[in-house]
């Protein structure tokens, strides 16, 4: 382990979503969303946890804006409740969310820290579910008002706009396999909703710079996969990979950078859909200049192909369903993790996150990138004086900050890294027994409290030099 120094306009941030953190469901003139209905039904999330009061940020924004300031953060990547300030999805906004944000935009800029908005993290409007949710045309149209009205409102205040948080999240997590809200287990409405999630990414940020002008800065954030094949010496596995490639990475950056679908995904789910939901003009609306990739990872995945008769049995660290989020790749089996793994069970290799942006570096050459989400969830223990020491973390975050430097090195265009995440928080269908935070809370008592990792990440932030932990 040694030192490294990063350059010294390199942003330093954290990240959090609205419904992980907010609470407030029922408050300030708030609609239901697809995550309310979700984590109310039966069975859907671990022990019955919601969001409903998660770690009361909607009342407690001033205090962690000044914890922020604390650590010395130059940017807070946040997400914006669609229903908190459009409760249908459509229609008037209301004032009381749409002052919430501004208060807290307002705050973030006083205090020096630079907002940057996600739109979307999955917290989509009930109502717009009702009516066909992402498989339906109409909610992208939905969601480019939505960003319009958000660009109009807030503007003078955000630094970046990234539309989306993990659009495979919610077309494959959301209607194939089921673990996340709606909780739909059908594959072509995933691969609609993929399309319909691309489609919204471009309308919006249209929509944007038609409001903001062309110089407003549009990003969209994507959990891209590194795949490995389970023996790299047999085609058979090393075509598994690249289909997990098609399947989870091409069918959102084909459209968003290449403006095309590609042939090989289309052919793969032939058997699925005939991709009839993608219209003329579709995807010269979704190829908008994108100003920032953002790319969010945790961990890598070891695939081969299954034999006659074989079925696939993992989701590569996605929930547990009958169904599979890997619509189309019925005989690619996820293999078990290799090496350590975190407390979600996803394994630790950094060399994945490097691997990611030099290759994203080659194959899109001049595109800027963004760490947009970067951490890990251990089970932390609190000392008897009521500090965390987590060491664990602490390595995770040591040795993928690295990977970015050293992608930095070898010629990726990487501007900032933002920490997954600020807060313990809501870890969807995990409830709450999953925390990602640099500051723990007290769910009893909404206490939070640094851990070690955050006076660590506090230093960095401050100097720009990447230290080993002590």
């Amino acid at each position: 382990m040694s030192e490294r120094t990063f350059p010294e306009d390199f942003v330093w941030g954290a990240a959090t979503a609205a419904y992980q953190i907010e609470g407030a469901v029922a408050e300030g003139g708030r609609g239901p969303s697809i995550w309310d209905t979700f984590s109310h039904t039966p069975g859907r999330t671990h022990k019955g946890d919601t969001g409903d009061v998660a770690v009361d940020h909607y009342h407690r924004w001033r205090e962690d804006v000044a914890l922020m300031a604390e650590l010395g953060l130059d940017a807070y990547r946040f997400s914006i409740s669609w229903p908190r300030v459009q409760p249908g999805g459509h229609g008037p906004l209301n004032p009381e969310g749409v002052g919430f944000y501004r208060a807290l935009a307002g705050e973030l800029a006083a205090a020096g820290i630079n907002p940057v908005v996600t739109l979307y993290h999955w917290d989509l409007p009930q109502e717009l579910q009702d009516a066909g949710g992402w498989t339906n045309r109409e909610t992208a149209y939905a969601f480019a008002g939505y960003a319009r009205a958000m660009a109009r409102e807030l503007g003078d205040l955000v630094e970046v706009w990234t539309t989306l948080n993990e659009p495979w999240c919610s077309a494959y997590l959301g209607y194939a396999s089921g673990v996340h809200a709606p909780g739909i287990t059908d594959p072509a409405a995933a691969l609609a909703a993929a399309h319909h999630l691309n489609l919204a990414h471009g309308l919006a940020a249209a929509a944007i710079r038609e409001e903001l002008g062309d110089d407003a800065n549009i990003s969209i954030a994507l959990n891209l996969h590194v795949t490995r094949p389970a023996d790299p010496e047999r085609a058979a596995d090393l075509e598994a990979a690249h289909e997990v490639d098609l399947v989870g990475n091409h069918i959102f950056l084909g459209p968003l950078l290449d403006g095309s679908y590609p042939v090989e995904l289309r052919e793969l789910t032939s058997s699925v859909t005939d991709w009839s939901f993608v219209q003329e003009g579709d995807l010269a609306l979704i190829r908008q200049r994108l100003d920032v990739l953002g790319v969010n990872y945790y961990s890598t995945n070891y695939v081969r192909r299954l034999g006659p008769g074989e079925r696939p049995t993992g989701t590569g660290g996605h929930g547990d369903s009958a169904a599979s989020p890997w619509v189309g790749l019925d005989t690619v089996e996820f293999l078990a993790p290799r090496g350590p793994v975190t407390a979600m069970g996803w394994n630790i290799e950094p060399e994945g996150l490097h691997e990611l942006l030099t290759a994203l570096t080659i194959a899109y050459d001049g595109l800027p990138l963004m760490i947009t989400e970067n951490g890990a969830a251990f089970d932390d223990v609190v000392g008897a004086d009521g500090a965390v020491e987590d060491p664990e973390r602490l390595d995770y975050l040591y040795r993928h900050i690295d990977a970015v430097g050293r992608a930095i090195d070898d010629g990726a265009d990487v501007r900032g890294y933002f920490l997954w995440s600020l807060l313990d928080n809501f870890e969807w269908a995990y409830g709450y027994a999953k925390r990602f935070g640099i500051v723990r809370v007290d769910y009893a008592t909404q206490e939070r409290t640094p851990k070690a990792s955050a006076r660590w990440y506090s230093e960095l932030v401050r100097s720009g030099v990447l230290r080993p932990p002590a």
